[in-house]
């Protein structure tokens, strides 16, 4: 077994649900110290983040993640127990193995190999790690970077490991992401009886043009870096139980994921005229979970490709789709950013797996940046 393989293990084998960090974070400290990182834990809350760092002086590059994981689900419904980690078929299996312990153990295996290599870099390395990633993601990664920006612990590369591959490791980096903008929309109507319509108005049935229009209102054409902005609604309520009561509000969420073309306060307006013209008797309460960022080609994203392709032959495509990540939250003071991790195939799911060899691929490419930037 490699040493990415067995740390990987190790951490699926700490049952570390968010928030809870159930002691990753000290073992990987543990890996880290020999080789003279300083490690510091930044509590906020119940959530506890790690930032560990290596050198004095020079450019630093910054590795990011999260050791907390989302629920299992019934564990009745995992081929072998999530938490006790199972090699099968060339593949790990255990909550965390592809999202994201899988890219932890390779970041402190390819740091391992580098400065094994270069013990004396010219630059520094550090690694940030949360445990609030997967929950509220209040007191994790935006606090531990506000705190080190107020330090001037600015990174000037970082590399964060979500699982963006699609079907190889390495085929996919993200260098950006869209923003997300939900609504909670209320319309008040007048709650009746079924039979008396006219004695009653039915705020599902006030509401349901206006829905219809922001579903095919045409946001924005995207950009090359962007895909267009999307409108998607996730949830409707109204009603009592009742079959025979016509209902006096509707709540309706939905979600943005917009692109710079479409700035939020944009988007607020629109929807809220759009609304208006129909006349409804509406309040929406708006939550701006993300801003859009992009790291343009440049030095980290040239390396990184380069990365790839000396490991794999791939040639990585940049992307800005899919959900949020903590990377929104590093991008508000690290000029450069890209997120690699492994195939995504399983995140989340019931026998969440990741491909040992391709572990072993992303490992080298982490350790191929490494070199490429401060050897």
């Amino acid at each position: 077994m490699s040493a990415t393989l067995d740390l990987a293990q190790a951490l699926i084998a700490h049952p570390s649900v968010t928030p809870e960090d159930a002691g990753c974070q000290e073992l990987i400290c543990a890996h880290l110290r020999p080789q003279g990182f300083r490690c510091e834990t930044l509590q906020f809350g119940a959530v506890r983040n790690l930032w560990a760092v290596h050198g004095e002086a020079g450019p630093l590059l910054a590795f990011a993640g999260h050791t907390d994981v989302v629920p299992t689900g019934p564990e009745e419904a995992w081929t072998s127990p999530p938490f006790q980690p199972s090699v099968r078929e060339g593949r790990l299996y255990g909550r965390g193995a592809a999202d994201m312990k899988g890219s932890l153990a390779a970041m402190v295996s390819a740091i391992t190999t580098f400065l094994a290599r270069h013990p004396a870099p010219r630059g520094r390395i550090g690694l940030l790690l949360t445990s609030d990633e997967e929950g509220p993601a209040v007191d994790g990664t935006v606090r531990v970077v506000e705190a080190l920006a107020r330090r001037g612990e600015i990174p000037d590369w970082c590399i964060v490991g979500e699982p963006t591959s699609e079907r190889a490791v390495g085929d996919v980096i993200k260098n950006g992401r869209r923003g997300s903008l939900s609504g909670a929309l209320t319309v008040r109507g007048i709650q009746g009886h079924v039979a008396y319509p006219y004695k009653a108005a039915n705020p599902v049935h006030l509401a349901a043009p206006a829905l219809a229009n922001l579903v095919t209102e045409h946001w924005d054409e995207g950009s090359a870096e962007f895909p267009p902005t999307t409108f998607q609604i996730s949830n409707v309520h109204a009603g009592t139980g009742a079959g025979n009561v016509i209902p006096g509000t509707l709540t309706v969420q939905f979600n943005f994921r917009f692109n710079p073309a479409s700035p939020a306060e944009r988007l607020r307006q629109r929807t809220e005229e759009i609304l208006a013209q129909h006349g409804l008797d509406f309040t929406v309460e708006w939550t701006l979970g993300a801003q859009p960022f992009l790291t343009p080609p440049g030095l980290l994203v040239e390396t990184v490709r380069a990365a790839v392709f000396e490991v794999t032959g791939r040639e990585a495509v940049c992307s800005t789709t899919g959900g949020t990540s903590d990377a929104r939250f590093l991008a508000r003071h690290c000029p450069q950013l890209i997120e690699l991790g492994p195939v995504n195939a399983s995140i989340h799911q019931i026998d969440e797996w990741v491909d040992v060899a391709e572990l072993d691929q992303l490992t080298a490419i982490y350790a191929q940046v490494l070199e490429r930037l401060l050897a």
